[in-house]
């Protein structure tokens, strides 16, 4: 299924249609503030291990991103940071970083692995941030790559439909995507050290 939804103004029906899937274990496909995600409910185990069947990945090799409406989410998951760090975050977000953080005891559980580290996204997006509100708890996203050599990410919502509507439920056309991922921050050490520079301009924040 494919349906459109406008970031200005989302469609309230359309939106809770995406939710319906998500709460039966369905995988959406759905745009960020960068490249479009691959996203199922952060409570569904199941619709978990089918991310990664389709992404063709270990649960133990998995750099699986949270994506949380706000930061008010985000001590679910992950261990205590200080006020230092919260206020970086508190002005970067929502924006096109993924932070790194030690998770606590919550999220092997989820994620059926031992992974010591979580990923928290809070993307300037209205579609994604609607969804996760109206869900009630985070989606669990992966980023869609593309086989081309030359594009790392598909940013058409028509040709990744044609590409995965035989391997996920529902895909959001929501326009055209960025080519360009999210800036990767690891925050594990109490510093904040880029692991991938994206789209994000960590030092603007500091």
């Amino acid at each position: 299924m494919l349906i459109k939804i406008y970031e200005n103004n989302p469609n309230e029906r359309a939106i809770q249609q995406v939710v319906d899937v998500l709460k039966k274990g369905g995988l959406i496909i759905y745009p960020t503030d960068t490249i479009y995600g691959l996203g199922c409910d952060i409570s569904n185990q199941k619709a978990i291990e089918k991310i990664y069947q389709l992404r063709g990945i270990k649960p133990e090799k998995a750099n699986l991103s949270f994506i949380c409406y706000d930061l008010s989410h985000i001590s679910d998951y992950i261990k205590p940071i200080d006020n230092s760090t919260f206020r970086v975050l508190k002005k970067a977000l929502p924006g096109p970083f993924t932070f790194i953080f030690e998770a606590n005891n919550k999220v092997p559980k989820l994620l059926s692995s031992n992974k010591k580290t979580v990923g928290i996204r809070v993307p300037d997006n209205t579609i994604a941030r609607e969804i996760v509100r109206m869900l009630g708890n985070p989606i669990v996203s992966a980023s869609i790559h593309d086989e081309d050599d030359i594009l790392e990410y598909s940013t058409d919502p028509e040709l990744i439909y044609e590409k995965y509507q035989d391997k996920v439920d529902l895909v959001i056309d929501g326009g055209y995507g960025d080519n360009l991922a999210s800036t990767v921050v690891d925050c594990t050490s109490g510093e904040f050290e880029i692991l991938r520079q994206g789209k994000g301009d960590l030092e603007e924040f500091m």
